[in-house]
């Protein structure tokens, strides 16, 4: 009766901590999503309503149409994919190659090499910013490249940023990684950069993919260097189009969440669309780093 006790006071208190769990969970659920909810309601809202504080029932979606024609907001959206797409493309390649070399050759410092690397990332970036566009000012009067105010300068930037952080993730994953698989596929006849091509690169997906979203994020949320290299409509990002949104359309509290909602889309697709492998590859880095 004793052990039947026991174990009836087991499984009430195993209860208890599931139902605990559960309500944390939920509130944690509800404080996420809560914001995300929010603004997409008040961008179906009227502003007057909003501005009374009179909550009706969010229908008005020519919120949406009157963002693309208050600003040139399909102009700066194709921008951003298009600055994301790049940096996401050049900083998973370098840092592929890169975070590969460091976890599978072992040369003198490439431990002391790795921790520089991610020491980087200590430093604020505002730092650079004014050196950076005077290097960039000095670049164009010497050779006539034009880096400031253009696309591929911001990408050389954002590229140059990420690159860092990113190694030290996929080094992580490739680490995970058995040597004795790159081992048998050379004995197998495979060279170094086949095997590399055949056997890790797969296996690294989703660390990488994981990466790639990191990226994405990282360079999508960007303001600050956007905002100081970038100056005409035609180059703007999202992010500073936001910026020059929220002035030209003064307390117009719907049209800039209707404009939030619209700068989310692109992010919850990638997301969610790479859901599975971003889950497996930030779990799989964790093994071993």
């Amino acid at each position: 009766m004793a052990k039947i006790g026991y174990f009836e006071s087991m499984k009430r208190k195993k209860k208890m901590k599931n139902a605990l769990s559960n309500i944390v969970l939920a509130i944690l659920v509800v404080l996420s999503l809560g914001p995300i909810v929010f603004m997409v309601l008040t961008s179906l809202m009227n502003h007057s309503a909003i501005a009374t504080g009179k909550w009706i029932l969010p229908t008005r979606f020519s919120n949406y149409v009157e963002v693309f024609q208050k600003l040139p907001f399909g102009t700066y959206f194709r921008n951003s994919l298009i600055v994301c797409g790049f940096v996401m493309v050049v900083a998973l390649v370098i840092a592929t190659l890169a975070g590969y070399a460091l976890a599978r050759y072992k040369f003198p410092g490439s431990n002391f090499f790795g921790i520089l690397i991610l020491s980087t990332q200590l430093l604020p970036g505002m730092m650079f910013l004014l050196p950076l566009y005077l290097d960039f000012v000095k670049l164009k009067e010497a050779t006539g490249i034009q880096l400031t105010n253009s696309i591929p300068g911001l990408v050389i930037v954002y590229s140059a940023f990420f690159v860092p952080f990113s190694i030290w993730i996929i080094r992580g994953f490739f680490a995970s990684i058995p040597g004795e698989l790159e081992e048998a596929a050379r004995i197998d006849g495979c060279n170094k950069f086949s095997a590399f091509i055949k056997v890790m690169l797969p296996l690294a997906v989703p660390g990488i993919v994981a990466t790639a979203i990191y990226i994405f994020l990282m360079a999508w949320d960007e303001l600050l260097f956007a905002w100081v290299l970038l100056k005409d409509a035609e180059v703007t990002t999202i992010p500073v189009g936001i910026r020059a949104f929220i002035a030209y359309t003064t307390a117009r509290y719907d049209l800039l969440m209707a404009a939030g909602s619209i700068v989310t889309v692109p992010v919850l697709i990638m997301f969610f669309s790479m859901q599975k492998k971003f889950i497996s590859g930030m779990t799989a880095g964790a093994v071993k780093g």
